[in-house]
């Protein structure tokens, strides 16, 4: 996922995604257990993916408490 896809996206539609983000990661963790990945650089980019999720949550958060503080 790019990072305007992810700024396009409304607030619950990111809090989803974060959710389905990390399950889809944990069965790929799972999966990576048993037998290895065909391509395992798919768990990194998972990874990355939630991180650039969380982050934009957090700007987000950030955002709305600076404009409710002045």
């Amino acid at each position: 996922m790019k990072n305007n896809d992810i700024r396009n996206l409304s607030l619950e539609e990111l809090k989803n995604q974060i959710k389905t983000e990390q399950t889809n990661g944990q069965s790929l963790r799972f999966a990576h257990a048993i037998s290895p990945l065909e391509n395992p650089i798919r768990l990194k980019q998972n990874r990355k993916n939630v991180a650039r999720l969380k982050t934009e949550l957090t700007r987000r958060e950030q955002e709305q408490a600076n404009q409710t503080a002045k």
